[in-house]
């Protein structure tokens, strides 16, 4: 709606809704908006908080395993620079070395640690059996080659990603925590693997020397970190411990190979681990493909969280896996939406208490308006001793309405001197008026009349100058015809139906011209009147065009329930109702039905007469027909000259009665069809 509109609008509003609409806009446009804002701002403060804690719990989780890794260097460098290790690697006793290895892996909490000789031969293993450690034991799995790609030159521990076949080389016994079958995951990227068949690994290499730094060989220590259930709790148990969430949610913590899940506290189930699961698309693609840190909600497993992931790069820089912790979002969304709501409540009840009393306030002005515009009502619509009375209000509204009576008073008073002037007035205005419609409609009849014997004058005195010229001539006709029938005698006979046609046609120019000088002079060729029952006329009617219907499949219905006689020649009555039998049976070429309908009917003067009805199922009556119907000379017919109607109203309108025609679906009736209607006195 445009500007100009909406302003015309208001200026047509009442002032009741005016007040409303200025008391209740702060209320119902500003103060929603205010609430919208700031549930908005809430809302999202509530969330930046949410991945602020979740940032900071990354931070935790990413330097205990940054910590983790480096103690896996350390470890292993203080390890090959141990006193007891060189001395054991000297005195050449497989057991005590095995022994110290074991020990060292225990003290230091790794899953493996190996020696090796310079050219890559197992010496000794944390994980074999003392009883069993020669220098050919296990011919298949001593083999490790040191200039592998994977093997780092520095002492610090790196991430690499091998085969399962080099894990089982390092350490066999870790064989059952290599075996982690992939769990379809919802939203994960579509893979067609069933099984992980790599393994991330915290490794170490280091060279044992002797006092001159010459390497006397190689300790290659490491953690597993596939399914290394107590490195997860304990990462979680540092990021989240007990208390830490509020609300009852819960931490979680994860590690990935690539987008699977290897070690994790995430449940599928109440008792199983979800290890094997993977992660979403979408945060594989930030994470993985594009390095991005991840720091929003995400749906994990089974459930949204707030998630945060980075990168794990193995030594070589590439994205091997991922780092996650998160806790679980639930509780804080239900909290949140609590908050908001009772923030939104307290500004509904605020907004409710400030509309109130708006409110009433406004009613205070504008039930006194009302009550004046009440009033001029009422004294418009005629009650003239409607008066405001008093208001309690003392302010300039309670003036204006003790002002608004003392006028109403004054105005009332000047009125009924005026009413008592109108009414004398009225009378002789009425009186004069009466008079003069006498005059107007006694004048329009005798005007109507003038014109109809202007116009039949003039019709008969055309149509007898006509009749006179033509009837002449057609006798001069007439004689010739008759003079050549008896001047050629039997030679005529081939000509007959010419001569015979020649006869029928001066016959219909004859009877033309009466019906001419019939309507034109009806008193010169009107019949004796008598009382005629319409319904014995239809009946000899009928009988004179039986052999009209027998041609036809048109079927007669009789509803005659006239009962008063019409005063009417009764020859012409014959002549009008032949005319509108003839015009139905003709309307009807393919059969139909033909309802004949009499009835008594009194006029809007209390007159009595009789109605005739002619209906048929034919075509019916254009428009175009029903203006035209009754005028002379026009017909829809081939071989007709257009005077039968018009002669026919002329019969009727001679004794008083009328004509009419029209269409039967106009009259109410559910059938094809025209009805001609013949009104009679």
């Amino acid at each position: 709606m445009s500007a100009h509109g909406l302003r015309l609008r208001w200026q047509h509003l009442p002032v009741r809704h005016k007040l409303m609409v200025l008391s209740l806009l702060p209320l119902l446009v500003v103060l929603p908006l205010l609430v919208a804002a700031l549930v908005l701002w809430g809302s999202s403060a509530y969330d930046r908080l949410l991945i602020t804690k979740v940032r900071s719990d990354l931070a935790v989780a990413h330097g205990y395993f940054g910590r983790v890794l480096a103690e896996v260097g350390t470890g292993t460098q203080a390890l090959a620079n141990a006193h007891t290790l060189h001395l054991a690697l000297a005195a050449q006793q497989p057991e005590v070395l095995q022994r110290e290895l074991a020990q060292a892996r225990q003290r230091l909490g790794f899953d493996f640690v190996n020696l090796y000789t310079l050219d890559g031969q197992l010496l000794s293993a944390s994980w074999q059996d003392p009883a069993s450690t020669t220098r050919n034991a296990a011919p298949a799995m001593a083999q490790f080659d040191l200039t592998d790609a994977d093997q780092p030159a520095s002492v610090n521990a790196q991430l690499q990603l091998l085969s399962q076949a080099k894990v089982l080389a390092l350490a066999p016994h870790l064989a059952p925590r290599l075996s982690i079958t992939l769990i379809p995951t919802q939203g994960a990227v579509p893979s067609n693997r069933s099984q992980e068949d790599q393994a991330l690994v915290m490794l170490a290499s280091h060279a044992v020397t002797d006092a001159q730094g010459q390497p006397l060989a190689w300790l290659r220590a490491g953690v597993l970190l596939n399914q290394n259930l107590p490195l997860i709790d304990h990462i979680n148990q540092i990021v989240y411990p007990e208390g830490s969430l509020p609300l009852g949610s819960v931490g979680t913590a994860t590690l990935f190979l690539d987008d699977v899940r290897i070690t994790t506290n995430v449940r599928l189930f109440q008792d199983q681990r979800a290890i094997g699961t993977r992660v979403s698309q979408a945060v594989r693609e930030a994470v993985l493909v594009r390095g991005e840190t991840w720091l929003d909600r995400a749906f994990v497993v089974n459930d949204w969280y707030v998630s945060a992931y980075e990168p794990l790069l193995n030594g070589q820089g590439a994205r091997v896996g991922m780092l996650y912790v998160g806790y679980l979002e639930t509780p804080f969304r239900q909290t949140k939406y609590g908050i908001l709501a009772i923030i939104v409540g307290i500004f509904a009840v605020a907004m409710v208490l400030a509309a109130w009393l708006s409110l009433r306030w406004a009613r205070s002005i504008f039930q006194p308006l009302e009550r004046m515009s009440h009033t001029m009502q009422q004294v418009q619509d005629g009650d003239v001793a409607a008066r405001v009375g008093p208001l309690p209000q003392q302010d300039e509204l309670g003036a204006l309405a003790s002002h608004l009576d003392q006028l109403l008073t004054a105005v009332d008073d000047k009125t009924r001197t005026l009413q008592h002037w109108a009414q004398e007035l009225d009378a002789k205005v009425t009186e004069r008026t009466r008079d003069l419609a006498a005059s107007h409609e006694s004048l329009k009849l005798t005007q109507a009349q003038l014109v109809k014997s202007e116009k039949l004058a003039a019709i008969g005195q055309l149509t007898a100058s006509v009749a006179h010229e033509i009837n002449n001539p057609i006798a001069v006709m007439q004689g010739n015809l008759d003079l050549v029938r008896e001047t050629l005698g039997s030679q005529a006979l081939p000509i007959g139906p010419e001569l015979k046609l020649m006869d029928q046609q001066i016959e219909r120019m004859r009877l033309i011209v009466t019906q001419l000088l019939q309507y034109a002079r009806p008193n010169d060729y009107a019949g004796y009147v008598e009382a005629v029952d319409v319904n014995d006329a239809l009946a000899s009617s009928l009988v004179l065009v039986e052999h009209l219907l027998n041609r036809t499949h048109i079927k007669v219905q009789r509803q005659w329930q006239a009962s008063r006689p019409v005063l009417i020649n009764r020859q012409e009555l014959q002549q009008v109702l032949i005319n509108l039998l003839i015009n139905a049976i003709q309307a009807m070429p393919e059969g139909g039905e033909l309802l004949l309908r009499t009835s008594d009917q009194t006029d809007a003067q209390g007159l009595a007469g009789v109605r005739i009805e002619v209906c048929d199922t034919g075509a019916g009556l254009s428009p175009a027909n029903l203006e035209q119907l009754f005028s002379p000379f026009y017909t829809t017919k081939h071989d007709g000259n257009g005077l039968g109607l018009w002669i026919s109203v002329g019969l009727v309108e001679r004794y008083g009665g009328s004509i009419r025609a029209g269409n039967r679906r106009d009259h109410g009736e559910d059938l094809p069809g025209a009805v001609f209607t013949v009104d009679l006195l």
